[in-house]
C-alpha cells in the first residue's frame, strides 16, 4: 500500500496533520522551536520527507500549526486555574496571572514560541481568532471580579492590560533564567500579590 493512506496508522485515520503537529510539539519540548524542521517532524511521524507538504506548504505554516496547538493547551491550562481559583474564592484575574507564569515556568519553550508567533504585532491570521479570544476573556474576568467586589471599579481594558503587562514580563524573566527557576513561582506569587493590593477593592477606600 502506497500514498497517505500506507506510511503509518495515521494516515488510516485521515489524522496526518495532527499527528506530525503532536511530532512537533515533542521537538519543541525536547530542543526548541529552532529545531523544528518539516524534515525531523516527518521522521519522528514516521512518514517520508515529502508527507508533510500535502498539507503544511513551509517550516513557517508548520510552526503556525504548532503555535495554535499550543494555545488551545493553554487556553485548557487557564480554564483549570481559573476553575480552582473560584472554587476558592480568589480573583479570577490573579489566577489568569499565576497561570500564565506557571505554564511559563513549567513549557519555557511553548512560551517562547508564543512569544515569537503569537505576542507580536502583526498576529497571523490563523491564530488571530485564538489571541483575540483570550483578550476578550481577560477583559470580561476583570469585568467580572468587579463586579463580585474583588476588584475595584475602572476599564476593565486598562486594568487587564497593566496586568497583562506585569505578567508577560514575569513570565519572560523566568524563560531568561532572570529568576531562579527553583524560587519563580514563590517571586510571582508575592508579586501579583502586590499588584492585587493595588488593584483590589477594600472596603472604606
Amino acid at each position: 500500500m502506497t500514498g497517505e493512506r500506507g506510511e503509518r496508522g495515521a494516515y488510516h485515520h485521515g489524522a496526518l496533520p495532527e499527528a506530525l503537529v503532536a511530532a512537533a510539539l515533542e521537538v519543541l519540548d525536547e530542543q526548541g522551536q529552532e529545531k523544528v524542521s518539516v524534515r525531523e517532524v516527518a521522521r519522528r511521524a514516521g512518514v517520508s520527507a515529502g508527507a508533510p507538504f500535502r498539507h503544511f506548504a513551509d517550516r513557517r505554516a508548520l510552526l503556525t500549526a504548532l503555535a495554535d496547538r499550543v494555545l488551545a493547551d493553554y487556553a485548557c491550562w487557564q480554564e483549570a486555574q481559573v476553575a480552582a481559583s473560584d472554587a476558592a474564592g480568589r480573583s479570577g484575574m490573579r489566577a489568569l496571572g499565576l497561570g500564565c507564569v506557571r505554564y511559563a515556568l513549567r513549557h519555557p519553550r511553548r512560551f517562547e514560541l508564543l512569544r515569537s508567533r503569537a505576542f507580536t504585532a502583526v498576529r497571523d491570521p490563523e491564530l488571530r481568532d485564538q489571541l483575540e479570544f483570550f483578550d476578550r476573556a481577560l477583559t470580561g474576568q476583570v469585568a467580572a471580579d468587579q463586579a463580585a467586589g474583588k476588584l475595584r471599579p475602572g476599564d476593565p481594558e486598562v486594568v487587564g492590560l497593566a496586568g497583562q503587562a506585569l505578567v508577560y514580563g514575569l513570565a519572560q524573566m523566568i524563560v531568561d533564567g532572570y529568576l531562579p527557576a527553583e524560587k519563580a513561582e514563590e517571586l510571582a506569587v508575592r508579586v501579583l500579590d502586590t499588584f492585587g493590593e493595588g488593584v483590589a477593592n477594600r472596603p472604606g477606600r
